[in-house]
């Protein structure tokens, strides 16, 4: 089993808890958190439809709900554990470049503060 963890941002808000806080406890939560137990799991080995890369070392859970697709972005800590960074309902289309970025940016300070690995 990998090591499931949210990052936090150094104001101590956590953007990924926020997201799921959000989420219908009826129509969308169970199947999001379904999808983290299969990641926690599977890890690396958890591919489409289920997960994905997009790019940078930056990774998409994917989980259809009654209501929509949901997408968590994660990325992979010294090869133990998976750290998601935030989640968003997705719309058609890619996912966009602005929440890649978000998920690197939240990475490398995730990198600064734990450990002073690099990337």
């Amino acid at each position: 089993m990998w090591e499931i963890e949210y990052y936090e941002r150094p104001n101590g808000r956590c953007p990924v808890q926020d997201f799921l806080n959000d989420l219908s406890v009826k129509d969308e939560l169970p199947f999001v958190l379904r999808k983290i137990d299969l990641m926690a799991e599977y890890g690396y080995r958890l591919k489409r439809p289920h997960a994905d890369y997009l790019r940078d070392d930056i990774y998409e859970l994917r989980t259809k709900t009654r209501s929509g697709n949901i997408r968590l972005l994660y990325f992979f800590f010294l090869r133990e554990k998976i750290v998601l960074t935030h989640g968003f309902p997705k719309k058609a289309g890619k996912v966009s470049d602005a929440e890649i970025d978000k998920a690197i940016e939240y990475r490398k300070d995730y990198y600064q503060r734990n450990q002073g690995a690099k990337k």
